[in-house]
């Protein structure tokens, strides 16, 4: 069960009131509640969980719903695509050309300001629903933009995760749990390149959004806490970040699978589940995966240790419902909205999802050994830093200058110093 613990001030980085300054604004002319549709109107909700770590899980979402509210019609609809891509392109057509979903899955934080104008506010939701009382601090505080809450969190990603594949670890004659810091890290994937024929570190590549997921916790393991909340925060040390590329560089040109700029995050996972691959740093929405598949069970199949150097910390990711205003059924997105912060659907969707409730009154019993390990973990962490790649740590317009960046500069070759370059460019003051 996830509770509140004393929070440092940079852990909550940009609540509603460091939000103004930043990001997109404008998407369409509407603004406030709105209420474009009739109350008993279908509530369509858009969201991007196709994949093997979402797919059960948003099933899961759907059928709890059903059940509780068997006459609000709930139309689901999956937009595929790695990093929410496809769905976020999706969501801005139909927000500029006024026709907005009732919900769409996506983040809070700084995320919230490229919506400027088309949100609508849910305060008095969350005050009737309890849900300031409920919910994780990080929660209430990330998902408030311009002094009202415009969206509800579903589950509560980790991101700074290593996990692997038991069999293929050990038959290299390494261990996990051993991996203090990248250098590492880098020393256990060429033991894994000498003594096996697995692939050190399965990568999807196919989309920007992985390597510069794998820079920010390389960055935070590698050069600290504190230089990656300079990072964050505009202020980049070019040591800090010119080292991380440098073992980015290694990695990527030494232990990574051949077909990697091909496939994305599923296929990638797969190496793992299949046995093909050591390591995979991913959000764990990977051990969503894991739990969805037949005969591949906790420990005995596969493992999870923090990411080498993290030790201690919970970098931060929410997956959320926002409210669009002009809204096509305002009544019954609203009960959607509540049911998404109540615990029938925080349950029914993260034990499948592979992340954890943001309710801090959630029994976790059915939630599986690594789920419940994940919550310990988030309650006894020294830090929750936000994350760069999804949208808590900086603005939308600075991760797409980031992810150019990578497509430019660091997809092979690897250019170190024109990535830091870029990076540091993207993020100053």
């Amino acid at each position: 069960m996830m509770k509140d613990t004393e929070l440092n001030r940079r852990d909550v980085l940009k609540g509603a009131g460091a939000l103004g300054a930043a990001g997109m604004v404008g998407l369409a002319g509407c603004s406030g509640m709105g209420g474009g549709g009739g109350g008993d109107a279908p509530v369509e909700v858009l969201h991007g969980w196709t994949g093997g770590d979402g797919a059960t899980a948003a099933e899961a979402l759907e059928e709890a719903f059903n059940e509780e509210y068997p006459d609000t019609e709930l139309d689901m609809n999956p937009i595929g695509g790695g990093g929410n891509q496809n769905l976020d392109a999706v969501v801005a057509n139909r927000l500029q050309n006024d026709n907005p979903p009732s919900s769409f899955a996506n983040w809070p934080g700084p995320n919230l300001a490229r919506y400027e104008g088309v949100l609508g506010d849910v305060s008095d939701l969350w005050d009737e629903a309890g849900f300031t009382d409920s919910h994780v601090q990080e929660a209430v505080d990330l998902h408030q933009y311009n002094g009202a809450f415009r969206a509800v969190p579903l589950g509560s990603h980790r991101l700074n995760c290593l996990f692997y594949n038991t069999s293929v670890v050990e038959d290299a004659g390494v261990d996990p749990s051993s991996l203090n810091s990248v250098s590492a890290l880098v020393d256990a994937l060429e033991t894994v390149a000498s003594e096996t024929d697995a692939t050190p570190m399965t990568h999807g590549g196919s989309g920007t959004w992985t390597k510069t997921q794998l820079f920010g916790v390389t960055l935070l393991g590698q050069a600290g806490y504190d230089e990656y909340m300079n990072f964050v925060e505009g202020d980049p040390s070019r040591d800090a970040i010119q080292g991380a590329f440098e073992s980015l560089a290694t990695i990527f040109e030494n232990y990574i699978n051949d077909d990697s700029a091909s496939i994305g995050l599923t296929e990638s996972n797969q190496n793992i589940i299949d046995g093909e691959a050591a390591f995979i740093h991913q959000g764990n929405w990977a051990a969503g995966a894991y739990r969805n598949a037949d005969d591949f069970e906790y420990e005995s199949d596969w493992g999870f240790t923090t990411f080498p150097g993290t030790e201690g910390m919970y970098t931060l990711h929410f997956d959320s419902f926002l409210y669009p205003s002009n809204n096509p059924s305002p009544e019954n997105t609203r009960t959607w909205l509540e049911f998404v912060g109540g615990e029938a659907a925080q349950v029914a969707f993260n034990q499948y999802k592979g992340s954890i409730p943001t309710r801090t009154d959630v029994d976790m019993s059915e939630f599986g050994p690594y789920l419940q390990q994940t919550a310990e973990d988030f309650a006894d962490a020294d830090q929750r830093p936000p994350n760069i790649q999804h949208g808590l740590g900086i603005t939308a317009d600075q991760r797409s200058s980031l992810n150019d960046v990578i497509s430019s500069e660091f997809t092979g070759p690897y250019n170190v110093e024109a990535a830091t370059d870029g990076f540091i460019d993207a993020v100053s003051n």
